[in-house]
């Protein structure tokens, strides 16, 4: 081989070494985006989901959708679907159960009549297969104030029922550990409890009195 050829094919191969370089600092540069990222699993399920369908032309059920039909089912057995519900929001599933239906009036004690449904959807929580999801329990007034020696406001009622409904669950078997609480009173009404015109919705009042069960990935 001549000294010419010898030179070209050296020159010829200069960018395999560039091209090694450029890789190795892109992997690089990834490696700390990932381990600075904090992923959303909810999102990445519905990644997951939609990949399967577009790539391999096929349905494929996430573990959130696995849990709320089971919810769904669930209510729809007990016969209380006008006022429990099971929706989503971007977190995860939000299970709404109206204060009537949970509560005695002006109180938080837990009627005995839910308790066989707080008890299966207990049960479908604490599968192994959704031990990894958060449970997040609030209690939401309407904006009439109440003020008794044992609820001196709404945020003393909306804490008591979001406690009492976390002790139901803990007691038919959620870790204390996946749970927790919040207070909101009336300051996250889900339908306006009163016209522009100051006149009261009682309707939309029932609607807003509710507890709040938020599951969404750990």
């Amino acid at each position: 081989m001549s000294k010419f050829r010898k030179e070209n094919k050296e020159a010829a191969e200069d960018w395999l070494l560039s091209y090694a370089d450029m890789i190795t600092l892109l992997m690089a540069f990834f490696i700390i985006l990932v381990s600075m990222s904090k992923i959303d699993k909810n999102k990445y399920e519905q990644v997951q989901q939609g990949m399967a369908k577009d790539i391999g032309m096929r349905e494929s059920k996430t573990p959130l959708q696995d849990m709320r039909s089971e919810l769904l089912g669930q209510v729809a057995g007990a016969g209380v679907d006008d006022t429990v519900d099971v929706g989503k929001d971007d977190k995860g599933i939000v299970l709404n159960l109206a204060s009537g239906t949970m509560f005695k009036p002006g109180s938080a004690e837990v009627r005995p009549e839910i308790l066989p449904l707080m008890k299966e959807i207990s049960g479908t929580l604490k599968q192994a297969r959704f031990e990894n999801y958060q449970i997040e329990i609030q209690g939401h007034t309407d904006d009439t104030q109440i003020k008794t020696p044992q609820f001196p406001s709404n945020w003393d009622l909306s804490a008591a029922r979001a406690l009492s409904t976390l002790k139901t669950m803990n007691e038919l078997g959620i870790p204390t550990t996946r749970m927790k609480i919040a207070a909101l009173a009336d300051n996250a009404p889900r339908v306006p409890n009163h016209s522009d015109t100051g006149k009261a919705y009682p309707e939309n009042q029932a609607i807003n009195r509710r507890v709040e069960i938020h599951i969404y990935p750990r």
